[in-house]
């Protein structure tokens, strides 16, 4: 879950769990992760042809959800599924530094508090109309209006000015967002109560990325928005490509957009379809796709196919181990934290996180293209990141000594509460490729070695969507879950572990975390040297408070038809996180 990626500014929700939408160097010196060391970010610069069709490989064991909107998209499947079609409205450089390059510009003016976005003349809707100012402000309210039960409003929106109060319905519309030039201009100006570091990146929280096509949605009720045809079978972006069909949860085929702003994209078409990732080694050693992702378990099955180029990079994103402690207060928009809550216990939460063999497994089931991280930033974020962090590496000793001093005494077989109350802990895990019930299962069982009673949620691995039904309603049948995020390019966390934010799926609230995360995103922040003490200080509070634990990252290997040219994983080339699809096309 980019920084989502649960999405966006926030993450979307990965396979490993819950992949919003990143990882520290590898520990391991192992064969596997040494074949990726030597791959590059992108297919070897050719000239490219006009024409062909390319077959994208969506490895899912569920269909996707199929929501096509920025906004309300919370699950990464979606958003590969869209991807072809959308286009963010900004690019970076390969610091995710936001440039005047793309669809839009955005000036950033201190003194008055405010962020202008003007998208270019020429930029236009897959209907040939002119993207402009009212698309730009719409998302905001399809994030902020209840009604559309969007998962990606934040705490960090609420600096806009007037937010908070369309949010609560105060007030119909949002006073903080002004069109100077009207709805039918290609401005818009963002008024902030305070300016942010983290402004200047890619994926900051603060303002939107992507614009929604007003002339098209206005007429749908916002509570019927998620479920419209508009949304679901018919949606219109701005990107190189347009939907021509969606197969229901299957497949999306695209055709080119002829109305693209940077012109005629290369390919006649692109499909995206859902594969299971136990048949994705076949997949690409049969060649029946052009572009798929290595499954990592499945890297010796396919290292040695020929006719394919593999491109590797490490994602902004880390795998998860979360407990439970309160639950999401719709009403007043908080996460409310249960003092009492079985899992509220840093020993409990420490010890079950000693617990976990994380590196041995990384060895075992994926040929080292896993390795574990130790802490919540990763080392793509520079000197954000605190390699200091010690993290939890694999120790049964301690873990028993911690467990008995918290007086969580055996009573036969099991550890009972201090409190002398049976401790049962429900795990909740999502299904997968054909090692992940080998994986959880080996955890489940360090942790009877400790005296944990820990079982699956519903005595199984859990299929993909239920997963996050369960996740984000609090069910009260999980007491921990494993789930991962892709992450927003800009390392602020308010988004994703902040009191107000609807993703901080664990419900821990204190007020050091507040005090941090706003400390980390104040003005003060603007001085570098502060904010990276304030993201260590964190690091360091998270880590041994033990509410999310890191367990791993991994290479993204990516096997491609060695005739495509332009595809590449670097920042620059890619789109909010998705490669930009006008440049790949065939060699000449």
């Amino acid at each position: 879950m980019k920084k989502s990626k649960l999405l966006g500014s926030v993450g979307v929700v990965t396979a490993a769990a819950l992949a919003l939408v990143a990882c520290g160097k590898s520990g391991n010196d192992n064969s596997g992760a040494n074949d990726a060391k030597k791959f590059p970010a992108a297919t070897p610069k050719k000239a490219a042809k006009q024409g062909g069709t390319v077959n994208v490989a969506l490895e899912s064991d569920t269909p996707f959800t199929g929501i096509f909107s920025d906004e309300l998209q919370t699950v990464s499947s979606d958003s590969a599924a869209a991807a072809p079609g959308n286009e963010s409205l900004f690019d970076t450089d390969d610091h995710y530094k936001i440039n005047n390059k793309g669809a839009a510009t955005m000036k950033l003016d201190r003194a008055n508090k405010t962020v202008t976005i003007t998208v270019k003349k020429g930029v236009k809707w897959a209907d040939g109309k002119q993207v402009n100012a009212k698309d730009l402000e719409y998302p905001y309210e399809i994030l902020a209006n209840k009604k559309t039960q969007a998962q990606r409003y934040s705490s960090q929106l609420e600096e806009i000015e007037g937010m908070k109060e369309y949010h609560e319905g105060k007030a119909n519309k949002i006073s903080g967002i002004e069109m100077p030039d009207g709805e039918n201009g290609r401005t818009i100006v963002i008024h902030f109560k305070e300016m942010k570091p983290g402004m200047y990146y890619s994926g900051n929280g603060y303002f939107r990325e992507a614009a929604a096509p007003y002339h098209y949605l206005k007429d749908i009720p916002f509570n019927k928005l998620q479920s419209s045809d508009q949304i679901r079978k018919r949606p219109l972006t701005f990107g190189p490509f347009k939907v021509s069909k969606i197969v229901r949860g299957q497949s999306v085929t695209y055709v080119p957009n002829k109305y693209y702003w940077r012109g005629k994209p290369k390919l006649n078409k692109v499909t995206v379809q859902v594969v299971s990732p136990n048949s994705a080694s076949q997949a690409i050693k049969s060649h029946k796709f052009d572009i798929a992702q290595v499954i990592n378990s499945q890297w010796n099955q396919v290292k040695d196919t020929k006719s394919v180029n593999f491109v590797a990079q490490i994602p902004l994103s880390y795998n998860y181990l979360a407990f439970k402690v309160g639950k999401w207060d719709a009403k007043k928009g908080v996460n409310v934290m249960d003092k009492s809550s079985k899992m509220n216990n840093k020993s409990l939460r420490q010890a079950i996180a000693y617990g976990m063999n994380v590196a041995a497994v990384d060895k075992r089931y994926t040929q080292g293209l896993s390795f574990p991280v130790k802490t919540l930033i990763p080392a793509q974020f520079g000197d954000y990141h605190d390699s200091s962090v010690k993290g939890y590496s694999y120790n049964l000793k301690k873990a028993n000594q911690i467990l008995d001093k918290a007086s969580y005494k055996k009573k036969g077989k099991w550890r009972v509460q201090p409190n002398g109350k049976p401790l049962k802990i429900k795990l909740l895990a999502m299904s997968g490729n054909s090692t992940q019930e080998p994986i959880i299962q080996n955890y489940i069982q360090q942790w009877h070695k400790l005296g944990l009673n820990v079982s699956l949620t519903g005595g199984r691995l859990t299929e993909a969507n239920s997963f996050y039904d369960k996740v984000q309603n609090d069910d009260p049948s999980v007491d921990m879950f494993l789930a991962g995020w892709n992450l927003a390019s800009e390392p602020s966390q308010a988004s994703m572990y902040g009191e107000t934010s609807p993703m901080n799926y664990s419900r821990f609230v204190t007020s050091k975390n507040n005090k941090l995360l706003d400390e980390m995103d104040s003005q003060k922040s603007f001085n570098h040297k502060y904010r990276v003490d304030k993201f260590h200080e964190w690091q360091q509070y998270m880590n041994d408070e033990a509410y999310v634990v890191p367990t791993s990252n991994a290479y993204t290997v990516t096997a491609v038809n060695n005739k495509i040219t332009g595809f590449s994983t670097k920042p620059s080339q890619n789109n909010n996180g998705h490669q930009l699809w006008y440049q790949v096309g065939y060699a000449k």
